[in-house]
């Protein structure tokens, strides 16, 4: 393998003893080209074909992202290479990151020589010797797992783009999870990677450079949505020595995991990312802020950083073009406002994480004062595809106002829970019912909370609304980064307010008084809500129960008037969302002291059916409180004034003696 601090050969057009470009460009026709057939058919791109074309031996590709190894990937693969060696078998293992379908894992991939890539599904250790018999002895196709093929050259088996979680899918940013060895710089260029960079140094200059990513209409993937080319132009028209490019990893969002499997899967493209970014604002230093809670992510990164330097693709002089970039990676402490750009700043200067009052903004004055630029992990992925494709290619995908394709960790109660790449324009009921298969156990559909704990609580009567930022942003809700959680009827709508509110005044820094002391009493009207008559001491309590409901929305939007950063501003539409769409669910509890969901503890009675309970004190011992009493072989009953709601005596009861109304 020819490295890029390697000379190719005397022919090359480049100035000798510096690196060839030609490498990255894969010696394919194009301007800077002029290398003969004899050096083009040397060094000639590699594709996935070749990459993956041993003649001899068979490819195993196994999952090994965090939700792979959380269901098994590493014992997957240490049975695989045991039946390998017990039949005597040569066989390429390779570990892949996260292909996103994540209710499916294990996924174990076979390619024999000279065939297709064909994907299997919740592969266990007890299953190995039966796929490595049926696909690579027998040559077979091992039908009670399979996913699906990754081309259409066999009719005979399933493609895996045509199988429901993946129709609707254009993969852009993930196009590469799943699919290539993350450790492995050179199956990234084999990919095509680092073309767009080459092409940036070589064809462009930083003016050009911006002009593509504003006219490709790129958005912040963050949240907020605001155009990457104008953050990026503001930050080039500084006129400074020393300007900063960060990476936001810090991924907070509960049931968000888009970032981390980005990381895990392909880190090289956000590091691509970076450098072109870096290039086009003159900034010769990067960060990437990651939460220390993504071990193998963080792992990652740090083996792609070191063999990028290894390639020549970072630090001084890159691709000798006399851009020069160095790159470090800054681990979180897990604080959620440290994903807000200025408390992010704060972070890495070694100050508590708190937001600053803008403007001056951060591409003007950021990080020690500098020009600094700061993308999320999922806009950064998408920047190599926009320069080396062009904008108007981009441009194709998505709605007139929101170009292009957003990453969901969907999630929550739906079949198919994992990562999820959409073309923005599809609808909330397409990403449910079609993608994500519906909701389990024949359930009704209740809601999608989007956007994380700053987002909203869509029910079912807007479903068919589209997915872009205004569409979004006018039923109530917000794209956020990417948490896509999914609720059945079972699901309470005061308690998922509460637990999000909870979150939200736990995160906040404590720096304004609208976020600090505002979500605190909103949380405190959320937990008078669902209580039992027996816990209103007086009337006192009561009318403070009813009064503030009635304040509740009031107080919510002066808190997203006033609040000093987006995190604040964002943390009142959960409530404002519930308030709107859910309304008879909260008068529900508020007057009518019931839960239907049977979530809310304090609205729940425990009762035992004389006729059924057999008297066996099972549920007794059981009880804490010792609310439960009765004598041994008749009929137990429950001291309600005793109860604590704890649901022990229901999980005990072998004879669904115990009901909860």
């Amino acid at each position: 393998m020819l490295k890029f601090s390697e000379k190719c050969c005397d022919k090359c057009w480049h100035e000798k003893g510096t690196p060839c470009p030609m490498y990255i460009q894969c010696c394919k026709d194009g301007p800077l080209c002029h290398l003969d057939e004899e050096c083009r058919a040397k060094f000639k791109a590699l594709s996935e074909y070749q990459l993956y074309n041993d003649i001899e031996n068979p490819f195993i590709f196994i999952g090994m992202g965090t939700c792979g190894l959380a269901s098994g990937a590493a014992k997957v693969k240490e049975a695989i290479e045991a039946e390998l060696m017990k039949n005597e078998i040569k066989a390429n293992i390779v570990s892949v990151g996260c292909i996103g379908f994540c209710a499916k894992e294990v996924i174990v991939d076979i390619k024999l020589p000279g065939g297709q890539r064909v994907s299997y599904c919740e592969i266990t250790p007890k299953l190995v010797p039966a796929l490595i018999k049926r696909t690579i002895i027998e040559k077979k196709v091992y039908q009670e797992k399979l996913l699906g093929a990754h081309t259409r050259e066999n009719n005979e088996i399933a493609y895996l783009g045509d199988h429901p979680f993946f129709r609707l899918q254009k993969k852009v940013v993930l196009q590469n999870c799943g699919i290539i060895n993350p450790d492995s710089i050179d199956e990234y260029i084999a990919a095509g990677g680092f073309k767009a960079l080459d092409k940036a140094l070589r064809l462009m200059n930083p003016q050009m450079v911006v002009k593509e990513i504003l006219d490709a209409g790129l958005r912040g993937r963050g949240g907020a949505g605001f155009p990457t080319g104008k953050k990026w132009e503001l930050a080039a028209k500084q006129k400074s020595e020393v300007k900063y490019i960060i990476c936001n990893a810090d991924e907070g969002d509960p049931g968000a995991f888009m970032d981390r499997s980005v990381l895990e899967s392909d880190p090289f493209r956000v590091i691509e990312g970076m450098l072109i970014g870096g290039f086009a604002i003159g900034a010769s230093s990067g960060y990437i802020y990651c939460r220390a809670e993504y071990p193998l992510a963080i792992e990652r990164l740090l083996k792609a950083i070191t063999t990028a330097e290894e390639y020549g693709l970072l630090g001084e002089n890159i691709l000798g073009s006399g851009f020069n970039f160095h790159l470090k990676i800054k681990k979180g402490a897990g604080a959620f406002v440290c994903g807000e750009e200025t408390a992010l700043i704060g972070s890495i200067e070694g100050k508590r994480g708190m937001p600053r009052p803008r403007p001056p903004f951060p591409a003007v004055a950021g990080l020690w004062g500098k020009p600094t630029v700061i993308n999320n992990v999922e806009t950064l992925a998408n920047i190599a595809t926009i320069i080396e494709r062009g904008a108007s290619a981009y441009k194709k995908i998505g709605t007139e106002r929101s170009k292009g394709t957003k990453v969901f960790a969907l999630s929550g109660k739906i079949q198919n829970t994992g990562l999820v790449e959409v073309p923005m324009g599809i609808t909330l009921e397409q990403v449910v019912f079609e993608i994500g298969g519906g909701i389990p156990d024949n359930k009704k559909f209740k809601a999608v909370q989007i956007g994380g704990p700053s987002g909203g609580c869509l029910p079912e009567t807007v479903i068919k609304t589209a997915v872009d930022y205004e569409s979004l942003k006018e039923v109530g809700a917000m794209m956020g980064s990417g948490g896509f959680v999914v609720m059945d009827e079972d699901t309470c709508m005061v308690d998922v307010a509460r637990y999000f509110l909870t979150f939200i005044q736990n995160e906040s820094c404590g720096k304004c008084v609208p976020c600090r002391e505002g979500t605190k009493r909103m949380l405190e009207i959320i937990e008078r809500i669902p209580v039992s008559y027996k816990s209103t001491k007086d009337e006192k309590d009561e009318l403070h129960r009813f009064k503030g409901v009635i304040y509740l929305r009031r107080l919510a939007n002066v808190i997203r008037d006033t609040a000093l950063c987006g995190l604040g501003q964002s943390a009142p539409n959960p409530i404002l969302s519930g308030l709107q769409y859910f309304k008879e669910e909260y008068e529900e509890h508020l007057y009518e002291r019931h839960c239907k969901a049977s979530v809310c503890k304090d609205l729940l009675t425990f009762t035992i059916d004389n006729d059924i309970c057999s008297g066996c004190g099972i549920c007794l011992r059981k009880c804490s409180a010792e609310a439960i009493l009765g004598e041994k072989g008749q009929a137990h009953y429950i001291v309600q004034d005793k109860c604590v709601k704890c649901g022990m005596c229901v999980e005990s009861c072998k004879f669904n003696a115990i009901s909860v109304n």
